[in-house]
């Protein structure tokens, strides 16, 4: 496999991974991170160049052995010329659910406004996620919050009622309501606002 460095090249693997949608989705978000900063330290590698067969997207270096390689199982490989992706080894992981873009986004409900997730919040998500509860998840979320975008919902005393977390491959990885704050469109504001933001930053959304 080789180690995609260059950034024309990666711009060229963007471009021809978007014409291949949704086939390519397990790694494209990878990619565009890559091609926007790399707060992940991701890497990209093809198994020949520029007619490849397969794309692989890890983190840099050394599959490492620890919390992130555990949760990504290495990272995600697409192969070429098959009829459908394979299911993505992570069961966290999915694409960013978003309901229509409309010119007139829904407003956060009274005493609710937008706002954003900060460290100290980590035990929260971590309690709230189904893969969540155990010091390796802890870290995992705590790295993904401080790399990707992410939005939330606050009420008056700032506390949050909704949030959608993004990750690594540029999907939905943890989106959550407080039980006695559901059935209020709280959701439905999240993800449109996660979703208006990804688009502007060239993510595709897919529902």
């Amino acid at each position: 496999m080789k180690i995609l460095t260059s950034p024309a090249h990666l711009q060229r693997l963007e471009e021809i991974l978007r014409k291949s949608l949704p086939l390519a989705l397990p790694v494209f978000g990878a990619v565009l991170n890559i091609n926007r900063g790399n707060p992940g330290h991701f890497e990209v590698l093809v198994d020949k160049w520029p007619e490849f067969g397969a794309v692989l997207a890890r983190p840099s270096g050394k599959v490492p052995s620890g919390d992130m390689g555990e949760l990504q199982e290495g990272g995600d490989t697409v192969p070429w010329d098959v009829p459908a992706p394979p299911p993505h080894p992570c069961p966290h992981v999915g694409t960013l659910l978003s309901p229509p873009l409309t010119p007139a986004s829904p407003r956060p409900a009274p005493g609710v406004r937008l706002g954003s997730l900060s460290p100290s919040h980590v035990d929260l998500l971590n309690d709230t996620w189904p893969y969540g509860g155990n010091a390796r998840s802890r870290r995992y979320l705590a790295e993904i919050l401080g790399r990707f975008p992410q939005v939330c919902l606050q009420d008056g005393s700032g506390q949050p009622v909704a949030w959608v977390l993004t990750d690594h491959f540029g999907t939905g990885t943890h989106s959550y309501t407080l039980p006695e704050q559901r059935r209020r469109g709280h959701m439905q504001v999240a993800l449109t606002v996660a979703a208006q933001r990804a688009h502007a930053r060239g993510f595709p959304t897919f529902g």
